[in-house]
């Protein structure tokens, strides 16, 4: 059965700037004028050099880069800025002339350019943007930046999840595949970008019929990147280490026993943090690329020799499944470990039915609308025509707005909630909670189990208590129901007496409807845009399509200054900081209001 198509010549890939909203404004704000600078950290491929190329973006500066071929070299950074022969304090009067220094990859700047970055910092006038890797050797003049408090210090994060899957949805690659990147690149961009363009390249993103984008099934393509982060663990790897390693990525989605491993190799691998031994005694690759990587690059009797039976997997996915079903029957959808299942989607192996279904009514209850939706059509490839995977992906496009069928979410997607509310069927809590979620809190009264967060979220709904429904939304989202919490702070907003309680149930809504993956329904329907004046509606379109100020100025006839002071009065009552909300904010649907 051919599952999808394969042609990605024609896939785009932009690497649009993307979160980092709250540094990008730390960094522009350090180097601004009479500010001395700032040093920006965090691992390899996080992105500081891309954070700090949009911080000084069209300001005058200069660049130097420190690289490991150069160390050896005085001020050879600098060679490109200063004569031939030079000492450092003549250094330090010529660069003294410079408004804004950038330091790329400070940490491999040879000794004397290390020093003259600190002078400048120290006694020059120059404004200095420095980036430094964390976890590898720097130089002390670089180092003694921020430690001796010279500069403020920016420390970078990984990239989170969120703003992973908007990255990476500029390439239309589904969801679950961005799933396995975000996971695998561990907020590596340089990482993420290598993989995507050598996926491209190879022909390794297959598109998926059912909704048009892009999927990623199959061995891990050994790029150079990969390469680099391979050697840099295989190095430190003597022959007991790279024969423990290899073991382990062959034995995965499945850890080895501690008593079947040499204690003495797993101390020295445990201690450069290369594995996981848990409570139970249960050893893994600490991080995820590494299987993949070492069994890509595994030779053909060596992968032979280490793999194990393809139907190891059985009783272990069983497992997952059932503490799924379990977390579903507690009311409960926290993240539960799914090694397994992960994998074999991950390999291209097919997934049964019955633990497909069961992953789609998890996702969708944790508000991961778009991932439940992949792993029923996974479900679909592997029994065509299964009705539980059919009814979950009904559902799911139902709440996504994107359902032409007749069943209540899909009348409700419609703004027909009148019809919605008609069509309510089924005894099950889920079924009944339905009729919550969509405003008739009374068709629900006893028939969801006493005590529990949705009983809670009915009664406050119920009684038009505010303040109980804001409560009931946190008591859901701590129990991983995202979107239920959402759609109870959207529905406090209009039992809010208070305005300052209904901006900030609103804030709350918004905020967690964000993470759901372009859930539309009813409760979420007309949230945001109805606060705003038609001129600030107008405005926002605007700028959430992408224009300037000024643009918008031009097209409406208006003051630059006019245009700013409608959009910043817009982001407040929107409940956004920046730019990079509006397009969200402003596809939710017309419909009846929360």
């Amino acid at each position: 059965m051919t599952i999808y198509e394969q042609d990605a010549k024609t896939l785009e890939l932009p690497w649009p700037f993307t979160g980092r909203e709250s540094e990008l404004e730390l960094v522009r704000r350090s180097s601004a004028a009479g500010r001395p600078g700032v040093v920006v950290t965090g691992g390899a491929g996080c992105g500081k050099t891309r954070l700090i190329t949009e911080a000084v973006r069209g300001t005058d500066c200069a660049r130097i880069t420190g690289t490991p071929e150069s160390r050896g070299l005085p001020f050879a950074a600098f060679a490109h800025l200063l004569p031939g022969t030079v000492s450092l304090h003549r250094a330090v009067q010529l660069l003294s002339k410079a408004r804004l220094l950038v330091v790329d990859d400070a940490h491999l700047l040879d000794e004397a350019s290390a020093a003259l970055v600190h002078q400048l910092a120290a006694h020059g006038s120059t404004r200095l943007v420095v980036a430094v890797t964390d976890g590898v050797p720097v130089p002390g003049a670089v180092s003694r930046l921020w430690t001796g408090e010279l500069l403020p210090r920016v420390a970078l994060e990984p990239l989170p999840r969120e703003d992973t899957g908007r990255l990476l949805a500029t390439a239309g690659l589904e969801p679950l595949t961005k799933g396995r990147l975000h996971r695998m690149c561990r907020g590596d961009l340089r990482l993420l970008r290598d993989l995507v363009a050598a996926l491209r390249r190879s022909g390794g993103l297959t598109r998926v019929p059912e909704c048009d984008e892009w999927a990623w099934r199959g061995p891990v393509p050994v790029t150079a990147t990969v390469r680099d982060r391979l050697a840099s663990v295989l190095d430190r790897a003597g022959t007991g280490e790279r024969e423990t390693l290899d073991r382990l990525a062959f034995a995965e989605p499945l850890p080895l026993a501690l008593d079947d491993l040499d204690l003495d190799v797993l101390e020295r691998l445990e201690a450069d943090g290369l594995i996981h031994v848990d409570d139970l005694g249960s050893v893994t690759l600490a991080h995820p690329l590494h299987g993949p990587a070492l069994r890509a690059t595994a030779g053909r009797l060596r992968t032979l020799r280490l793999t194990g039976a393809p139907d190891r997997c059985g009783p272990a996915l069983a497992a997952e499944r059932t503490a799924l079903e379990r977390g579903l029957a507690r009311q409960d959808v926290r993240g539960v470990p799914t090694p397994v299942g992960d994998w074999l989607l991950s390999e291209g192996l097919p997934v049964p039915a019955g633990y497909a279904v069961v992953r789609a009514r998890f996702s969708r209850l944790r508000g991961e609308l778009r991932e439940a939706a992949a792993w029923a059509r996974e479900g679909l490839r592997a029994v065509p025509g299964d009705a539980r995977c059919a009814d979950e992906l009904d559902l799911v496009t139902a709440q996504l707005g994107e359902s032409t069928g007749t069943d209540g979410w899909a009348v409700a997607s419609r703004g027909d909630i009148g019809g919605a509310r008609a069509g309510l069927t089924g005894d099950d809590v889920l079924a009944c909670y339905d009729a919550v979620r969509l405003g008739r809190p009374e068709l629900a009264a006893g028939r969801l189990p006493a005590g529990g967060v949705f009983a809670r979220h009915a009664e406050a709904l119920a009684q038009g208590d505010g303040p109980a429904l804001d409560r009931a939304a946190g008591a859901l989202a701590e129990r991983g129901f995202l979107l239920f919490a959402a759609e109870a702070h959207a529905q406090a907003v209009r039992a809010h007496r208070d305005p300052r309680a209904a901006r900030l149930s609103r804030t709350r809504a918004v905020a967690l409807a964000r993470r759901c993956q372009g859930a539309r329904t009813p409760a979420l329907a007309g949230l945001v845009l109805g606060e705003l004046t038609a001129r600030q509606r107008q405005i926002v379109a605007l700028a959430a399509a992408g224009l300037s100020n000024r643009e918008i100025a031009d097209k409406l006839t208006l003051s630059v200054r006019t245009v700013g002071n409608h959009l910043y009065s817009a982001y407040t009552r929107l409940g956004a900081s920046d730019r990079g909300s509006l397009p969200w904010l402003t596809d939710l649907p017309e419909a009846e209001p929360a």
